[in-house]
C-alpha cells in the first residue's frame, strides 16, 4: 500500500495575527492532493498529532465544510480514502471534519491511533484485490418483447438429433439398447 501522509503543518496556514488562513490552507491542501492523484496515491493520512488545541477551536464548523468542498474541487474521488489522525481532540474538530466529509459521500474517517488508520486505509487495497461477487441483473421485458419472443418461439422448427455411430475395429459398437439401464 503506498499511503501518502501529510503533516498539519503542511497545510494549515496561519495569517500575519496567528489567526487561521482558510484561503492558503485550502491552496496547500490542493497542492498535496494534485501530488497524490499524479503520483496515483488513493489513501492519504493527515497527522495532526503535533498541533496542541487551545482552549478555543482553531476551525470554525464552516473552516471545516469549506475544507470538505475542497476535495470536489480539488478532483478527490469517492473511492479515495483520507484518515484523519488526532493526538488531542478536545473540540472534535477532527471527527467533525470527518462526519462532514462522510455527510458528503467522501471516505474519510478520524482516528486517535495511528494503527487503527492505517489498517482502515489499508482495507482499501484489500478490497480492490477481492473479485466483486458477480449477481444477476433482471432484465424487464415489455409486452412488445414478450410478444416477439412468443412469435419466434412459435415459428422455430424443433432440432433434429442427428445419430452418432462409433467405428472401431478392436470393439463392437454397442447398440442404443445397452446404453439405457
Amino acid at each position: 500500500m503506498e499511503l501518502q501522509i501529510i503533516r498539519a503543518h503542511e497545510f494549515i496556514r496561519l495569517g500575519a495575527k496567528g489567526r487561521f488562513d482558510l484561503k492558503a490552507s485550502k491552496e496547500a491542501l490542493r497542492t498535496i492532493a494534485l501530488a497524490c492523484w499524479k503520483r496515483g496515491i488513493n489513501q492519504a493520512l493527515i497527522d495532526l498529532r503535533a498541533l496542541h488545541p487551545g482552549p478555543k477551536p482553531v476551525f470554525t464548523p464552516q473552516d471545516l465544510a469549506t475544507l470538505v468542498k475542497t476535495f470536489r474541487e480539488i478532483g478527490f474521488t469517492h473511492q479515495q480514502r483520507l484518515a484523519v489522525l488526532y493526538g488531542s481532540d478536545p473540540h472534535h474538530r477532527a471527527r467533525q471534519f470527518a462526519f462532514i466529509a462522510r455527510l458528503k459521500g467522501w471516505k474519510v474517517k478520524a482516528f486517535g491511533d495511528f494503527e487503527e488508520a492505517v489498517a482502515w486505509l489499508s482495507e482499501a487495497d484489500s478490497a480492490l484485490a477481492t473479485p466483486v461477487a458477480m449477481q444477476e441483473i433482471p432484465i424487464r421485458q415489455g409486452k412488445i418483447m414478450k410478444a416477439m419472443a412468443v412469435k419466434i418461439a412459435a415459428k422455430a422448427e424443433p432440432v433434429l438429433h442427428s445419430k452418432i455411430s462409433v467405428k472401431s475395429s478392436n470393439r463392437p459398437v454397442a447398440s442404443p439398447s445397452r446404453l439405457s439401464p
